[in-house]
């Protein structure tokens, strides 16, 4: 631990209220239509959005401020509240099921997902654990093998949801941290080659899990059922071109594209503002990942260093896939775009961890 402290990263900090305040406006633009056909209000959504993001702002401040290794005393609660959570949203008529999903808990508009705390208690109790135990990680069952079961704990609970997009994102951060904690190469490559047939069966275990990857294959050839979500996102990112139809302008928001100021607002987004707002987007993200993890690199400490490590990883592997999903290069998975998409605990959370980040970069040496 260090008491050298720096002005926080203000390059990081901007990138994210640029991309918070793009996420607000296509949210509005997406939303209106839904939102005055079913609450007589265009502004429905974009009220929540705002009060949401208040409050994750006000997290963000809170969490730049408090020293990160002071977490250290909270992660063990944090992550045994997490893993509850996680049990209890998978009880009958406690969890909310959404399309097939039990993946929230709370009343009325006011929900949260588990599996969001879960990704954040995961980082920290690992960045705890491999920092702690970096002297043991050479031996594979003495070293490598407690820390993937404990991981796997998380991993189970959030595949039973089932949320498979979510369990990916969490377990390449995962795989992520133990390089950076200096796992052997051989044993990852081996953990790699684990992981790929349980993949593989998480993915075509399933009956509508098998459809999604036919549909992602060749969703022309289902343009009315699995391949829908696919074919509209791609036809409002074409119908974009380079400078969009504009802000408000967008026909796949009325009513064809589900998810649309959730899971496919990259799609909206694209509309909109063109092939120029989809790839100020992805610069945006490029810099939030350049600027986290040369804050891992400057890091103090090993603790601090995984945990930045991690919490960059876990917002670039989310962006991945969900603009992966959206352009029709990975399978359709839901997740959403970080700081972009529409959502109470997704928002707050990920404000939250780059206030950690700011934190950490208080400390650079």
């Amino acid at each position: 631990m260090s008491d050298h402290k720096q002005r926080i990263d203000f390059v990081l900090l901007g990138t994210v209220l640029l991309l918070l305040a793009m996420g607000t406006v296509v949210v509005f633009s997406a939303s209106a239509d839904t939102a005055y056909h079913q609450f007589a209000s265009p502004y429905y959504y974009l009220k929540h959005q705002l009060m949401w993001a208040a409050i994750g702002i006000f997290v963000l401040i809170i969490a730049s401020r408090i020293d990160y290794w002071r977490y250290q005393r909270l992660i063990v609660p944090l992550y045994g509240i997490a893993v509850l959570l996680l049990v209890v949203v998978l009880v009958p008529h406690i969890g909310i099921q959404i399309n097939g999903a039990r993946r929230w808990l709370g009343v009325g508009s006011l929900q949260i997902q588990p599996s969001e705390l879960a990704k954040l208690a995961m980082v920290f109790m690992f960045a705890f654990l491999l920092s702690r135990h970096r002297d043991r990680l050479d031996d594979f069952w003495k070293g490598v093998v407690p820390h993937v079961l404990f991981a796997g704990i998380i991993f189970i609970l959030i595949l039973a949801e089932p949320d498979l997009g979510t369990t990916v994102a969490v377990a390449g951060t995962f795989f992520v941290m133990l390089f950076v904690a200096g796992v052997q190469k051989r044993h990852l490559l081996g953990m790699t080659a684990v992981a790929i047939p349980i993949l593989t069966w998480a993915m075509l275990g399933q009956a509508y899990r098998r459809q999604r990857l036919l549909a992602f294959i060749n969703p022309w050839k289902h343009p009315l059922g699995v391949g829908f979500h696919t074919i509209q996102g791609l036809l409002a990112l074409g119908s974009g071109g380079i400078l969009g139809v504009g802000l408000g302008y967008s026909r796949q928001a009325l009513g064809y594209l589900p998810e649309a100021y959730t899971d496919f607002i990259f799609a909206i987004l694209g509309e909109e503002l063109g092939l120029l707002g989809t790839v100020t987007v992805v610069i945006l993200f490029l810099i939030l990942a350049w600027r986290g993890y040369r804050i891992a690199m400057k890091a103090p400490d090993m603790f601090s260093s995984l945990l930045a490590t991690g919490l960059t990883t876990m917002i670039a592997i989310q962006a991945t896939i969900n603009i992966g999903v959206v352009t029709a290069t990975l399978p359709v998975t839901g997740i959403t775009l970080p700081f972009l998409s529409y959502g109470g605990s997704s928002l707050v959370l990920s404000l939250a961890a780059v206030g950690v980040l700011l934190n950490i970069s208080r400390h650079a040496v």
